[in-house]
This record gives C-alpha cells, sequence and structure tokens, in this order.
C-alpha cells in the first residue's frame, strides 16, 4: 500500500508543471524591493534558496530567516512569508509585528489565519499535503518562486520526472550517516534534504555549504557514510572523501530534482527501519504554540 508521502513523492513533476504556468507575479516582490523571506522548519530552508536566487539576478536585496529570528527594527519593502499550513505561531506573529511593511504569503490552505494575516496570498492548494513530512509543497513553491524569475525550468522538471522514476542505489538506503553539501542557493536545499532524513527515517544527517565541508566536518566521513552533494562538487572534494572510505554522490540532475531523490531514499529508509513516514515521530503538521 503505498503511503501518503509516497504518492505525495511522486506528484511532483504535475505540481512543477502547474506552477510554473500559473506565476502571480502582481503578488510577489517586485524587482528593487529589498525583502526578507521567512520561515520555519522546511520553509526557511525554501526561504534560504529563493533569497539567493533572487539576489544573484540581480532583483534586489534579499534576506532569508527562521521566522522567529527575524529582525523587526530592519526596514524591508516586502516580508514574504511561506507556511504550508498557513497556522505558524512564529509566523502568524511576526506578521503581526510588521506595521506597514507589505507581506505576502504563500500557503497551501484558504481556511487559515494566514488569509487575514498577510496583505497578500498564493494559495497552491494542489500542492497540500496529507502528510506531516513535507514534500511536494516546498519544491512547487519553490518551483513557482524560480519561474517568478525568470528562469525557465524545463529541464528542471525533466529532471525531477527521472528523479521520481529511476531506482535508488542501495548504498544510500543501507547508510550510516549523510552529509549533505550545497553551494549557493543549494544550500538550503542541502539542510531541506538532511530534514526529510531526519524526520522521515530518523537518520543521522548534518549539512553544510560544500567549501566548509573541508573546514571540519569531513572528519565525520568514512566507510558507511555518505557526503551528497546537491549541485556541482568542488574541484578535488570528491577525492578527498573517497580517500576517506566513504561515498560521494552527485549528479547532473538540477539541485531542486536531486532533493527529490533524497526525499525518496528517506521513505526507503524508513521502510527499512520499520517506520511508517506518514507517522514521524514527535512531529505534528504545523507548530502551534500555547499563549
Amino acid at each position: 500500500m503505498t503511503t501518503h508521502t509516497e504518492a505525495e513523492i511522486a506528484s511532483q513533476p504535475e505540481c512543477w508543471r502547474r506552477a510554473v504556468e500559473n506565476v502571480p507575479v502582481d503578488a510577489l516582490p517586485r524587482p528593487g524591493e529589498r525583502v526578507a523571506v521567512v520561515g520555519c522548519g522546511t520553509s526557511w530552508f525554501i526561504a534560504m534558496a529563493y533569497a539567493t536566487l533572487r539576489e544573484r539576478a540581480g532583483l534586489g536585496e534579499t534576506d532569508a530567516f527562521a521566522a522567529s529570528e527575524a529582525p523587526t527594527g530592519r526596514r524591508y519593502d516586502r516580508v514574504l512569508a511561506l507556511t504550508r499550513s498557513g497556522t505558524t505561531t512564529e509566523v502568524l506573529e511576526l506578521l503581526g509585528k510588521l506595521g506597514d511593511t507589505r507581506t505576502t504569503a504563500i500557503t497551501a490552505d484558504p481556511n487559515t489565519p494566514i488569509m487575514s494575516a498577510a496583505e497578500q496570498v498564493i494559495v497552491l492548494d494542489y500542492a497540500d499535503e496529507k502528510s506531516v513530512v513535507q514534500t511536494r509543497f516546498a519544491t512547487t513553491q519553490l518551483a513557482m518562486l524560480r519561474a517568478s524569475l525568470g528562469e525557465d525550468l524545463t529541464q528542471a522538471i525533466a529532471d525531477v520526472e527521472e528523479a521520481v522514476a529511476v531506482p535508488l542505489p542501495e548504498q544510500l538506503v543501507e547508510a550510516e550517516q549523510f552529509s549533505f553539501l550545497g553551494s549557493g542557493w543549494s544550500v538550503g536545499l542541502a539542510q531541506e534534504a538532511a530534514l526529510k532524513m531526519r524526520e522521515a527515517s530518523r537518520s543521522w544527517t548534518e549539512a553544510y555549504p560544500a567549501m566548509e565541508y573541508r573546514h571540519g566536518p569531513i572528519s565525520i566521513a568514512g566507510p558507511g557514510r555518505v557526503t551528497w552533494m546537491l549541485g556541482s562538487a568542488p574541484e578535488g572534494l570528491r577525492e578527498q572523501v573517497e580517500a576517506t572510505g566513504g561515498g560521494f554522490f552527485e549528479s547532473a540532475l538540477d539541485p531542486m530534482a536531486e532533493l527529490v531523490r533524497a526525499q525518496r531514499v528517506a521513505v526507503a529508509r524508513a521502510f527499512a527501519r520499520g517506520l511508517n513516514p506518514d507517522e514521524p515521530l514527535h512531529l505534528t503538521r504545523s507548530v502551534i504554540l500555547s499563549s
């Protein structure tokens, strides 16, 4: 029987197509605006990826913050809040403190407090999820945001079709430990890949910018452990990791598609450990804090 998480992972190619065909440009940050992108957990990591992409596209200063750590005294033209559930306490509290700053939110559920907390709201209800572990909503909103920056995601969509279909290497399913690496916008994706492994399968995972890995974290590499690069690895890094006896994985897939492959590995590892990825331990769909 297919779990909700498996079905949602497999649906991502179609979700991405729909997202890039329906970009609500008027509600998103405009060229030249100084923007803060906020979220919690997965949404924070997606915020990191978008912020890097937007700033590198020359469209304006863009910062990413965990909602609980966003500086309310710093002036921004717009705050973009990412929240699948629309109920996350830290996001709602932050939006309530922003005064006359323009606010936009992206959510999956139109029947939640975020609809009145933000000035403009983009609802991606077709990418909503029954599972606690967030997969397709995260990547679908990033696909839409990438398209809003003028990116052509034709190849990325072809890549994700491959990512949801190819067999998974047993080495990844059986590994003792993972270190996910990224560069530029894929640093956030590396953090998200590590989070999926923890949430779905309780795996030991870490994540770093690729060039930082040799500044200490490589000491964890060794037999039975995997260093997994999302994007292109720095020159010589593969050789250094393999010299430790550890495995090194990278591919030519779009980093967002490679994240989807990591999602699949997380589910496979959950099954191998007798866990249900639809019911991760100690987690709920949304963190709602009591006052």
